[in-house]
């Protein structure tokens, strides 16, 4: 049973850059047909997708946060890692990762990490 794991730094200033990993156990980032994501939550509001990065290696974006986004991957890892620059109080929130069929992942489906919240704040 494949499992996600995200870590990274708790706190960001704003302006700074976030930077989370997500290492995946059980499972390679590699198999075919799988798409890796990152998704947040912000305080009092719903999941926003940020992104994924495919088996293939491809990545897509979500538009609103396109100019900002980075993801990549280390297949010697097996992780897949989130850059988010330039970041306001408005990008805290909880951070996910996430595996799936689908390029955009369903809440409840698939496999999630635990979630990572992150607090951007100076």
């Amino acid at each position: 049973q494949v499992q996600l794991q995200e870590s990274g730094p708790g706190l960001v200033k704003p302006s700074q850059t976030l930077s989370l990993t997500c290492t995946v156990s059980g499972g390679s980032i590699t198999t075919n047909s799988y798409y890796w994501s990152w998704i947040r939550r912000p305080p009092g509001k719903g999941l926003e997708w940020i992104g994924y990065i495919a088996y293939s290696g491809s990545t897509y974006y979500s538009p609103s946060l396109k100019s900002r986004t980075s993801i990549s991957r280390d297949t010697s890892k097996n992780q897949f890692t989130l850059q988010l620059r330039s970041v306001t109080p408005e990008d805290t929130a909880v951070y996910y990762c996430a595996r799936d069929h689908r390029p955009v992942p369903v809440w409840g489906t698939g496999s999630w990490g635990q979630g990572t919240q992150v607090t951007v704040s100076s």
